[in-house]
């Protein structure tokens, strides 16, 4: 292999790790909530905020499109989508079933610093909501449900539910602010709490399924589509 081979490959190399870093950064953010349905990207954008060049970026880009976490709404700018209520009704039942095995089989092995830490976290989520910092809060939640989640030791199972995230978590903004007002999120991590107390794993899933099926219920009022 000639140097300058070398420094190709390097170079290569180099431009994937940015991209991958770009993707990362905008895919959990998406999770998180961080950009609202009807948020615009282009790839010019994206490298001035990340301080990247454009074909990260558009590598990072490319690769959120594949996972319907955005879709073109011209023919430089992406868009997250507006999710359907059909689309709703589908990543929700898909999310009951297996957020409701990782949290089963997270609470088989959660500790006493597990239940330290969602107390914690839940913190964080109550002086969100009572200040009306509706991203924050969302932010802390996806800690709290994975805090459990990632305890279940399956990564596979683990992917396929962040892939949902992926999708759902720009439109959990849409939660807000009657969910601040009615705090059932607020319930159903307590109930995960006490169960975690309690090392009741069934009651635990029950919760997280709860918490699952209150935000659809929401969140169906307000979705584009027929009735159900």
């Amino acid at each position: 292999m000639t140097a300058s081979t070398r420094d190709e490959g390097d170079v290569a190399v180099q431009g994937q790790r940015k991209g991958n870093a770009v993707y990362d950064v905008l895919r959990e953010r998406m999770i998180r909530g961080r950009y609202a349905p009807g948020y615009k990207f282009t790839v010019r954008g994206v490298a001035a905020e990340l301080d990247v060049s454009t074909t990260p970026a558009r590598d990072a880009l490319n690769r959120l499109i594949t996972e319907s976490a955005l879709v073109f709404s011209g023919p430089k700018t992406l868009v997250v989508p507006t999710i359907s209520r059909s689309q709703l009704k589908d990543i929700t039942v898909t999310r009951i079933a297996l957020e409701g095995t990782a949290a089963e089989y997270g609470a088989r092995n959660a500790t006493a610093e597990t239940v330290k830490k969602l107390q914690e976290i839940q913190g964080f989520i109550n002086s969100s909501l009572e200040e009306a910092r509706y991203q924050d809060a969302l932010w802390h939640n996806k800690e709290f449900h994975f805090a459990v989640y990632n305890l279940c030791g399956m990564s596979g199972l683990l992917e396929m539910i962040e892939s949902l995230w992926v999708r759902i978590g720009p439109t959990l903004l849409n939660l807000y602010p009657e969910f601040a007002e009615t705090r059932s999120g607020v319930h159903n991590h307590v109930v995960v709490i006490e169960a975690l107390i309690e090392k009741d794993p069934i009651s635990v899933r029950a919760a997280f399924e709860n918490d699952i099926r209150d935000g659809y219920r929401k969140l169906r009022r307000e979705a584009p589509g027929e009735p159900d």
